[in-house]
């Protein structure tokens, strides 16, 4: 490779990856087969521990789609959660937790919700549940056990897939939320094995929508990495 090819490789990977971003408004448009076929294809090059490759998928489009969008509503109305990976603000530093409010304070500013409006947040909240409108949604299940480390192979597995549908046009929004709903997912898809880590719901981004265009920021490099020389 000359060095006008990693030049132009490098170019196009930092295009790729500060591209990506989490959409919220999604067009009713579906995602060809064959190109969703592609993208998860590419996405199961994505590196493990020994090849292990601990990650079950399940895709869900159409009608099914729709069975599983009301299931999640009815549950979060009658309270019926089910997490396999345990959730609660606890789990964040408080460096973590400064992070989490300045990006809260960003998204419900862009959608004229108050930070102190708690109704409202937790109704846009709840309508996530139908995927932000996505005609598509997948499933990541850590596949048999819980580990952590079998956990961590599936989150570089969810990258590759997020970074492979930007290649391909397509825009995505994992969303922890729906994980916490996994029995009620587990029986709509016919008790799908493993455990419930995420799903992300994706089609093609709905451009006109400001809630696609918040600039989150990323932590400067400093604070979350040190070279040792």
């Amino acid at each position: 490779m000359t060095r006008s090819d990693r030049t132009e490789l490098s170019n196009y990977a930092e295009e790729l990856i500060r591209g990506r971003r989490a959409t919220r408004a999604f067009r009713s448009e579906p995602v060809p087969e064959e190109t969703m076929r592609a993208i998860f294809s590419l996405a199961g090059a994505a590196p493990s521990n020994s090849n292990a490759q601990p990650w079950r998928v399940e895709v869900v489009s159409g009608a099914p789609r729709d069975r599983l969008a009301a299931s999640l509503r009815a549950a979060h109305v009658a309270r019926r959660t089910s997490v396999d990976f345990p959730y609660g603000d606890d789990i964040y530093s408080p460096v973590q937790q400064e992070r989490r409010v300045a990006f809260g304070s960003r998204l419900y500013g862009t959608l004229g919700i108050g930070l102190d409006d708690h109704a409202a947040r937790a109704a846009y909240d709840a309508g996530s549940l139908d995927f932000y409108g996505a005609p598509h949604v997948a499933f990541l299940f850590v596949a048999e056990q819980d580990n952590a480390r079998l956990a961590g192979d599936v989150g570089a597995y969810m990258q590759t897939l997020l970074l492979a549908m930007t290649a391909y046009g397509v825009a995505s929004c994992p969303q922890g939320l729906l994980s916490f709903y996994a029995d009620d997912v587990r029986t709509e898809l016919g008790g799908a094995a493993g455990k419930l880590l995420v799903g992300i719901s994706f089609g093609y981004a709905e451009d006109s929508a400001p809630v696609n265009h918040i600039d989150t920021g990323r932590a400067a490099l400093g604070e979350t990495t040190t070279f040792h020389d």
